[in-house]
């Protein structure tokens, strides 16, 4: 799956969350990324400040507006971290991933009840048992969830997760 990262980012009027997805996955997989700064970006927490690293990364390979929203991009970007050397897999929703793995009912509704910071933390809990598990999913759902300031919006992203999460519940 390593490959060499496009060099530059997608533009943010003509390409859309998918392939900022894409773009940021890619680019933390490819073979010339420095391990240590992929170790650096596992350990920012929602509430730490960012480090050198995140904004060489950021102002490198985020879309031109990511700083209108600094937390989201940054706990987006430490998802994704997390998950490497597989970190997307754009046919895997989150709510599949997530039921599959045999996250807890009980975990999704705090995480989708979540906002704000509580919101970034949960999201990064859900993902590093993702990641214990060996699980991947397609972090498009993650980033609607964290990027909608639309309460309409983002409450369908919350729908979104949930139902595909209910469809593969093994009972």
């Amino acid at each position: 799956m390593n490959q060499t990262a496009p060099t530059n980012p997608p533009e943010t009027q003509t390409s859309s969350l998918a392939s900022s997805i894409g773009h940021i996955a890619a680019t933390l997989t490819a073979d010339h990324f420095p391990t240590g700064d992929l170790a650096t970006l596992r350990r920012l927490s929602p509430n730490s400040p960012p480090s050198l690293t995140f904004y060489r990364f950021a102002f490198k390979h985020l879309p031109d507006n990511w700083e209108a929203n600094r937390e989201a991009w940054q706990t987006l970007v430490v998802g994704i971290a997390l998950l490497c050397p597989k970190p997307h897999r754009p046919d895997r929703s989150v709510g599949q991933a997530l039921a599959e793995a045999g996250y807890s009912e009980k975990r999704l509704e705090r995480l989708l009840a979540a906002e704000g910071e509580t919101l970034h933390t949960l999201l990064l809990r859900a993902v590093r048992f993702l990641a214990a598990k060996n699980e991947t999913c397609n972090w498009v759902d993650f980033a609607r969830l964290l990027l909608s300031v639309d309460s309409a919006k983002q409450e369908q992203a919350r729908l979104t997760i949930a139902r595909n999460f209910y469809r593969n519940l093994q009972d």
